[in-house]
């Protein structure tokens, strides 16, 4: 393991919300001159969802991205807090925003989604032997729940449709596992 080539000098907050703190660090750099970094501490944790049916088919969830401006297909996610179950985070998201339960999960992927930035950490699951339920959307979420074969959204990754990271690295691990 290598060490910290960076010796932080000053750590000052500049924001917080519910979600995120923003702080400002003054530091010496790996070549030993000061120099400034700032980073993004996330309060929970990404949690992103694959389902997938008997019949390879997977749902995506179309929602407006506020901070892009822009309408996104992703997998099923969202926020765990770090105290609470990584696990029970996962299932609560997918009920949320799919109504889907599932009898089995698999862990298949840990991913760092901005680590020039940020501290956040996400973890995705696959989730199968599904049941259907009624979804149960936060105030902030307007969703739409799309489901498709799973080799689709595969395409839809491939032809840049999709470019959310954890949908993204998700999707191609669970088409490795599939062996699709």
């Amino acid at each position: 393991m290598e060490l910290n080539p960076w010796t932080t000098k000053k750590i000052n907050p500049v924001y917080e919300n519910p979600w995120i703190e923003v702080e400002h660090h003054e530091v010496i750099n790996p070549a030993g001159n000061d120099g400034v970094y700032g980073k993004v501490h996330f309060k929970n944790r990404a949690m992103g969802i694959i389902p997938i049916d008997q019949d390879l088919n997977t749902w995506l969830i179309g929602q407006y991205r506020y901070t892009l401006d822009q309408y996104a297909w992703e997998i099923p996610m969202g926020g765990g807090l770090l105290e609470e179950d990584k696990l029970e985070s996962a299932k609560r998201e997918l009920k949320e925003e799919t109504g889907l339960t599932a009898g089995k999960w698999t862990e298949i992927m840990t991913i760092h989604t901005s680590n020039s930035v940020t501290d956040e950490v996400g973890f995705v699951y696959l989730a199968e032997e599904l049941s259907q339920g009624e979804p149960e959307f936060d105030e902030t979420e307007v969703l739409k729940i799309r489901k498709l074969p799973f080799a689709e959204a595969l395409e839809m990754v491939m032809n840049g449709e999709i470019t959310d990271a954890i949908s993204l690295a998700g999707i191609l691990k669970a088409a490795r596992i599939l062996k699709l």
